[in-house]
């Protein structure tokens, strides 16, 4: 296994040269997925993959019975997440990165973040309003597909949604709304606001990740 600053600095160079210090999420999230990876060497990152993907679909079930059942949700959703993290610290750390990987986990990304629009929308949510968190979870990284196919060899700074962001945002929206359902301090079913709110707060977030991003590619492709 590589030393955490090793596993650090092959992220980065697997990202198009982000550097995770940008952000103390991203780095506390990899740094997270690096001590976790560590006893669980010998796991297969696609057995990581996989029940990452799983698991994501299995929160959408506590999202459709609601109330209380929201905290599973949340829990389920931030596991998710970790798996994810887990299969490239797995992968990069343990010396079995490849591109076919890489390009199995960010499609395996984008799935689990439509099982998060999904669980917004059974819990309470707007069907527009998820399908706008899903589409702007998915838009970032369209955008850094497209401009590396255009030669931009560089991803970009670190915008304030990125993935940890986004596992955060629908995690914590989702199982805070079961947190408060399970209250009931008010006697109102205030379940459907926290789930609108945490996801117009996600959208809100997801347009302005895109446009710094926006702004980072627009100058890359402009030399």
């Amino acid at each position: 296994m590589l030393t955490r600053d090793e596993y650090l600095a092959a992220w980065s160079r697997w990202h198009g040269g982000t550097d995770p210090a940008d952000s103390r999420l991203v780095h506390g999230w990899l740094t997270l997925a690096y001590r976790l990876a560590v006893p669980l060497a010998r796991m297969s990152p696609l057995a990581a993959t996989a029940l990452g993907l799983v698991v994501a679909g299995a929160a959408i079930g506590p999202a459709v019975a609601g109330g209380g059942w929201l905290v599973a949700t949340g829990l389920l959703i931030g596991l998710s997440g970790l798996l994810d993290s887990l299969d490239g610290a797995l992968a990069i750390a343990g010396g079995r990165a490849s591109r076919r990987g890489f390009v199995l986990d960010s499609a395996v990304d984008r799935l689990t973040e439509v099982a998060y629009a999904v669980a917004f929308w059974v819990a309470g949510a707007p069907g527009w309003l998820a399908v706008a968190f899903g589409a702007l979870c998915w838009l970032p990284d369209y955008l850094r597909a497209r401009a590396g196919q255009a030669g931009v060899s560089e991803t970009g700074a670190i915008s304030v949604w990125e993935r940890p962001t986004r596992v955060a945002m629908a995690g914590f929206s989702l199982g805070g709304a079961g947190v408060v359902a399970g209250l009931d301090l008010t006697g109102l079913d205030l379940t459907g606001v926290v789930v609108t709110a945490g996801a117009a707060v996600g959208c809100l977030l997801g347009v302005v990740g895109t446009a710094q991003l926006g702004v980072q590619l627009r100058r890359a492709l402009a030399d």
